[in-house]
């Protein structure tokens, strides 16, 4: 394989300590290997997502693949478990996995063609259907449950609040912490994509025999669907923000996908706001004294629209 140059997006996400530097000083040795014991040939430069390096490979009968090399955390550990459920119905296809490593090898899309290539009502559209696709499977038993994180958000509240230093803000966490708290007695059973937007949709490859849009990148979990449309509200913001409001933009797409779901529509709107809850508590985490500004001018968009 090629001498490996990490992507700068990846050197910032994993980079931050002594782990994660550890984890990226090991992939050299992760594409060899992999390399070897599943036949690859490197075809194509390294890609970076938020904390994953995908590499473009191909198998010793010729079919086109991508290794994805990710630590196994929280996040990732049940991505083939979702990726093997819905066998390629709406989603990329799993071809093999390490389960002690994180490492898959998937099929391969066409990465210069997601949804932002679309008009928008065409791809919230797509959006949805995937959506109603993917988690119209019943989670299996060991997932991650909603009702777990629900209620450690909840925990994290009564700290977090006194760090934002928007008074604002800090009711809209409040008001997200009593939606959760109404809800997480009945968090759900679905198979959740938890990251469905509109760059987490590929076409396939030329050729391919494929349906036209599929699902990449999901982080699974037990729960309910309400809980899984906050990603594909703020896709475009540029584009929302333009239309002179955008919290009447983001409200018309939260309708279109709930109408399309067939979700009720309050209690979409409660998960809705543990999501921006859950961003919210990342933002403090990771030492902000204000939630992303985005994800207030929706919260509080659909926190008017529950209570009016």
């Amino acid at each position: 394989m090629p001498e490996l140059t990490i992507p700068p997006t990846l050197l910032d996400t994993r980079g931050r300590d002594e782990e994660g530097r550890g984890w990226l000083a090991s992939l050299p040795d992760q594409i060899d290997r992999y390399a070897g014991e599943w036949d690859l040939r490197q075809t194509g430069v390294p890609m970076a997502g938020m904390g994953s390096l995908v590499v473009p490979v191909e198998r010793a009968d010729g079919v086109p693949a991508m290794l994805k090399l990710q630590p196994v955390d929280d996040e990732t550990v049940g991505e083939a478990v979702g990726l093997r459920i819905w066998n390629g119905d709406g989603s990329v296809r799993l071809l093999d996995e390490d389960p002690a490593t994180g490492a898959l090898l998937l099929e391969a899309l066409d990465a210069s063609r997601d949804l932002l290539v679309l008009d928008d009502e065409e791809a919230l559209d797509i959006v949805t259907g995937l959506l109603a696709r993917l988690t119209s499977a019943p989670a299996p038993p060991g997932l991650r449950r909603l009702s777990d994180i629900a209620g450690q958000m909840l925990a994290d509240v009564p700290a977090a609040l006194p760090a934002l230093a928007d008074p604002d803000e800090r009711a809209l966490v409040a008001a997200g912490a009593a939606a959760v708290a109404e809800l997480v007695g009945e968090s759900g059973d679905r198979l959740l994509h938890w990251d469905l937007h509109y760059q987490n949709v590929l076409a396939p490859l030329p050729g391919s025999g494929r349906e036209a849009w599929l699902a990449i990148d999901p982080k699974p979990l037990a729960g309910d669907v309400g809980f899984d449309l906050l990603p594909a509200l703020s896709n475009r913001w540029e584009e929302m923000v333009a239309t002179g409001d955008p919290a009447k933009a983001a409200l018309r797409r939260f309708d279109r996908m709930t109408d399309g779901l067939g979700l009720d529509r309050d209690r979409a709107a409660g998960w809705t706001l543990g999501r921006v809850l859950q961003d919210a508590l990342w933002n403090v985490e990771d030492g902000f004294d204000r939630i992303d500004p985005e994800r207030r001018i929706i919260g509080q968009a659909i926190l008017d629209h529950r209570h009016g």
